[in-house]
């Protein structure tokens, strides 16, 4: 990490006061450090909205340390880790997924370590708030040059707990990722997965998407677009969203309200008959 003035990111679903509680344990250790609070609106317990978002942002950012906050097991056995990365960032967290998509994006995970010398943590560590006791201290050390690796014995961190894509019978099942704050859902498969699926489809393509487990329509005709304006007002389209993945969206509306579905949902997309 540059020494004259480190880089640190925090994402959280903690709200403003939390986070800023993490920033202020940053600071106090690391005081001449840069720190950015990314995100503390991540929905509660959304690890794979969590990571979808430090996938897409991290890259974007200086290189630096990144704390990423998405702990429905905190105080469990879940172990806290910090992740070195190819282009030598370093992201410091729990270990249930919510890094793995961006260190593969950051040159992949070059060695992680338990974060487990209690020199590195707070004097006194809460059950319940691992996110200013555990993971900010640790963040500042390392922003201040501690070699990761003096943190605690190397692990190997868990993948990101989605469903892969599926194709197959002309059609594409997908999990959902995550509903951003316009409704829109995104899906857990790209446009290589779409076009094993379907052939090469020209944008104005009717399709039809199919959901499962909801209370939502059993079927709804949509539009593959290249952009929400491609379709009318209120109407759903299937597109390709900024970080690459397949999104369902209602111009103007929220895909999620109108298809009856949350973040542990899925979808199937085929071609209209």
């Amino acid at each position: 990490m540059p020494a004259a003035r480190p880089f640190v990111s925090l994402t959280t679903d903690f709200g403003a006061a939390y986070t800023a509680i993490c920033a202020g344990v940053v600071y106090s250790i690391a005081p001449a450090a840069t720190v950015l609070v990314l995100s503390d609106e991540v929905t509660p317990y959304a690890v794979a909205e969590g990571a979808m978002l430090l996938r897409q942002a991290l890259p974007y950012l200086p290189p630096g340390v990144h704390v990423g906050i998405v702990d429905p097991g905190v105080g469990t056995p879940r172990l806290p880790l910090a992740i070195e990365t190819g282009r030598g960032d370093l992201l410091v967290g729990p270990d249930n997924g919510l890094f793995v998509p961006a260190a593969e994006e950051l040159g992949g995970v070059v060695r992680a370590h338990i974060l487990e010398d209690r020199s590195y943590r707070l004097p006194s560590v809460s059950a319940t708030f691992h996110g200013r006791d555990v993971f900010s201290p640790a963040a500042a050390h390392l922003a201040l040059g501690v070699d990761v690796a003096e943190l605690g014995p190397p692990a190997v961190p868990l993948p990101l707990d989605v469903a892969p894509p599926e194709t197959g019978g002309r059609a594409l099942t997908a999990a959902v990722l995550y509903v951003d704050r316009f409704g829109s859902v995104i899906l857990n498969a790209g446009p290589g997965d779409l076009a094993e699926a379907l052939g090469d489809l020209e944008y104005g393509a009717a399709l039809v998407a199919r959901v499962h487990g909801t209370g939502g329509p059993a079927a709804e005709p949509v539009v593959f677009a290249e952009t929400f304006g491609s379709v009318a007002v209120g109407d759903p389209l299937l597109w390709v969203d900024s970080s690459g993945h397949l999104g369902l969206a209602v111009n103007q509306g929220s895909a999620a309200a109108r298809f009856g579905l949350g973040r542990d949902g899925t979808v199937t997309i085929g071609l209209a008959d």
